[in-house]
């Protein structure tokens, strides 16, 4: 994949790497102990599948923007992003430089992270004692 067209690259990729692989932690080991568990495979199927789609959404908002064409919608792009892509978004979004100046976007993606985080840490290490309150 080429740079950006900034031409500087991912700026601190060891840093961002680790931080992606931090954040990821938490939902890979949770839906892995799903599938071994016997329960199902589905939620890491879905983180995989469902972030593909969300760096290409990225990709192509990206191109759009550059031309002036009809964007995706935002709330299309978090609503990818809470279906499990935001490890695609969290990506696209350094590869792309898109929607990282955004303030009112990045507080509701990490707002949509720290969910993502919060469920994991009550399914592996709470017995989902928050989320049987609902």
């Amino acid at each position: 994949m080429s740079a950006p067209a900034s031409g500087r690259g991912i700026q601190h990729p060891r840093l961002k790497a680790l931080v992606l692989v931090a954040l990821c932690a938490l939902p890979a080991a949770g839906s892995i102990l799903m599938g071994l568990r016997g329960v199902s495979w589905l939620p890491l199927i879905a983180y995989g599948a469902v972030s593909v789609l969300a760096f290409f959404l990225y990709w192509s908002d990206k191109r759009k923007a550059r031309t002036d064409r009809w964007r995706t919608p935002e709330n299309v792009l978090h609503g990818v992003e809470l279906a499990g892509g935001w490890p695609g978004a969290l990506i696209a979004q350094q590869v792309f430089r898109h929607k990282t100046r955004k303030v009112s976007y990045q507080v509701l993606f990490w707002i949509i992270v720290l969910l993502h985080q919060v469920f994991w840490i009550d399914q592996l290490f709470l017995s989902a004692g928050l989320f049987s309150l609902l």
